[in-house]
């Protein structure tokens, strides 16, 4: 009988007019009425559809004639009383299910529905933003020392004594290598000491023979060539993975980088990049919108090298 009594003052609380439906609800939760939580949650749905129709109504006013009698400001009193009402009823004979969600999310009687409390993050998006970007790089860092950054039949061990070895070895061949396609050989320099670590991480196969692979370019099915199959660290949805996958072999740097400048100007999709290899940042940019490499930031890495004193000091 009291919770059937409790019951029947919710049902009076739902008037929106009634001025006294707030002391009911109050105590329906001293006594500790299950259904209190539904009823709320029900009111809430109300105000919701309440804005909805308060929003509808405006843009009707918008049209209205001004001269009419049933746009007079006696009229729109009664008529929100009427919207408000109508939102209450609407919510408690079933409404629009948002009712339903609040009840689920806040009571946590369904095993199958996740609770407010594991999901809730106040607003806070920025420290979400962090532990995701620190996740990122917690799995990028696991992947990279994974076993030599996950091998096969394959390493990808150091080919340089030093980066300044690196640099000194490749520009001689990247300045000639670019004046024949019209590329620019510091842009060039950098993406290979993005790509292989400044030459640190350069696949070698089986017996030990460099690939001189410095652009990572996959040897598809158009390639005639020899190749070695590698793990590689690839971000899929911007989260990083190790695949395995079949790399170009060549036999010399000049092969390597020939081959890569070659691989840029002969293929249509790369057309913007060419278009712009006199600027850096437009080339690398273009390189990356085009699906040159997985990694969402490929060519910040790749101008972070190109404005570095490292590579600069020995290619102004």
């Amino acid at each position: 009988m009291d919770a059937l009594n409790t019951q029947n003052q919710l049902e009076m609380a739902r008037n929106v007019h009634d001025l006294g439906s707030i002391n009911t609800m109050r105590e329906a939760i001293a006594s500790g009425d299950e259904g209190v939580l539904k009823e709320a949650a029900q009111q809430f749905e109300a105000i919701f559809v309440q804005m909805m129709l308060k929003s509808m109504r405006k843009a009707q006013d918008a049209l209205a004639d001004e001269n009419s009698p049933f746009n007079s400001q006696q009229v729109k009193f009664y008529r929100d009383m009427h919207d408000q009402q109508l939102a209450n009823d609407l919510s408690s004979g079933g409404g629009m299910g948002l009712a339903d969600l609040i009840v689920k999310q806040l009571g946590q009687q369904d095993d199958s529905y996740r609770p407010a409390s594991t999901i809730r993050s106040d607003g806070d998006f920025a420290s979400l933003n962090a532990m995701r970007r620190a996740a990122t790089r917690e799995l990028s860092e696991s992947a990279i020392s994974s076993n030599s950054m996950g091998v096969s039949n394959a390493t990808k061990t150091a080919m340089f004594s030093s980066p300044e070895d690196f640099i000194d070895t490749l520009r001689p061949i990247a300045e000639k290598v670019a004046q024949d396609f019209g590329l620019d050989p510091k842009a060039m320099i950098a993406q290979a000491a993005v790509e292989t670590g400044w030459g640190k991480y350069v696949i070698h196969n089986t017996q030990g023979n460099s690939s001189h692979n410095l652009f990572g370019i996959k040897a598809n099915n158009g390639w005639q060539g020899e190749q070695v199959t590698v793990s590689t660290l690839e971000f899929v949805d911007q989260i990083p993975q190790q695949q395995k996958a079949a790399f170009r072999q060549y036999d010399s740097i000049e092969s390597a980088m020939r081959d890569y400048a070659n691989f840029i100007t002969s293929q249509p999709r790369y057309a913007q990049a060419v278009d712009n290899a006199g600027d850096a940042k437009q080339y690398t940019q273009a390189l990356q919108d085009a699906g040159y490499a997985t990694d969402p930031n490929y060519a910040k890495k790749i101008m972070s090298v190109y404005s570095s004193d490292r590579l600069g000091a020995r290619m102004p």
